[in-house]
């Protein structure tokens, strides 16, 4: 007996490897030392270009936005997704994403399907600017549904021990700008699913009221905020909290950054929330609060800077093609975030 007859095949293994290594060379950056195909990835970090250089590590999945890619079987944007949720994280302490490596698990390796999602991550890593410098893909019979698979990722950057952005130096009178996210990002799956399949008995092929196909707004990449980031940085904005909007929503994710004795107040009014959230909101009957603790409600990343800067922090994003607003300001309070007109 052979291990293709136990589900394995080594072959096509092998085969999307030769096929991923040219996509992979098209993210190559200074530092990249090996291509795929080794047992590790070699990086040769900037050190002398920092004087006390920390690298900074991060991992994260897609979730269950993988299920409207099974039920629409498109996977070209999963990869993006994936690059996105790792080096959003990132950036948040100020640090400049170096590379990338992912893990793709399947029952069987369907290589058209890999492939896709390997062209995702490579599109996810050029926008980065981070080279793709490994990966893994675990072929498990019996383990996954036929057709499934699984998706996690692992980015590693660097930051001088100077430019950390920790929160710290965040103080009363801040203000918060928010930037606009691309829709539902990468969060809050299992609750928009089970509103719209299963409350609502849409297909993915369904019209939504503002003109979208379902699939369309559900597999809308994840915005990657690397040259937002850098841009505001290099033209030495004070930067003093980047908060990733994520699983826990507008609620629990900035109360990370805050300083003790310092609260974030938040004005909805004052940025777009685009339809989708207000139609989850609508159709599941759910409650204001429960949105803003579950979604990014059209902000996906929050930055906490000094009022004189704010002008020209929003000119410099508007300058590169990224929506931004005045959404808040930091005041006393106990570590929390308080969204104006959200009680319930």
């Amino acid at each position: 007996m052979e291990y293709k007859e136990a589900g394995v095949d080594i072959e096509a293994g092998t085969r999307l490897v030769e096929l991923i290594k040219p996509l992979a060379r098209t993210t190559v950056i200074p530092g990249v030392v090996t291509e795929l195909g080794g047992f590790s990835g070699l990086f040769a970090p900037p050190w002398k270009e920092y004087s006390d250089p920390l690298l900074v590590a991060c991992t994260d999945g897609v979730g269950t936005k993988l299920k409207v890619a099974f039920m629409a079987n498109k996977h070209d944007t999963m990869g993006i997704d994936l690059v996105a949720m790792n080096v959003n994280d990132l950036i948040t302490v100020g640090a400049t994403p170096l590379f990338f490596l992912d893990y793709l698990a399947t029952g069987k390796l369907e290589e058209k399907k890999a492939l896709e999602v390997v062209k995702g991550i490579v599109q996810g890593c050029r926008e980065a600017r981070c080279a793709l410098l490994g990966g893994e893909t675990a072929e498990m019979p019996d383990f996954y549904p036929p057709g499934e698979y699984d998706l996690a990722g692992f980015a590693v950057g660097i930051v001088d021990r100077g430019a950390l952005i920790d929160g710290s130096q965040i103080q009363e009178g801040d203000v918060v700008l928010g930037l606009a996210s691309s829709g539902l990002h990468s969060n809050g799956y299992s609750l928009a699913r089970k509103v719209i399949f299963e409350m609502e008995g849409l297909s993915v092929t369904s019209p939504l009221p503002w003109g979208r196909l379902v699939v369309q707004e559900l597999l809308e990449p994840t915005r990657i905020y690397v040259t937002a980031v850098e841009a505001l940085k290099k033209h030495d904005i004070d930067l003093r909290g980047l908060a990733h909007i994520t699983g826990g929503g507008l609620l629990e994710n900035p109360p990370r950054i805050l300083p003790p004795n310092l609260a974030m107040e938040l004005d909805p009014s004052r940025w777009e929330v685009p339809p989708i959230f207000s139609f989850l909101q609508e159709k599941g009957r759910i409650p204001s609060r429960e949105m803003f603790r579950t979604f990014n409600m059209g902000v996906g990343m929050v930055a906490v800077l000094p009022f004189p800067q704010t002008s020209k922090a929003l000119k410099i994003l508007d300058g590169i093609g990224y929506r931004a607003w005045e959404i808040g300001k930091i005041t006393k309070g106990e570590r929390e975030v308080k969204v104006w007109g959200v009680t319930d």
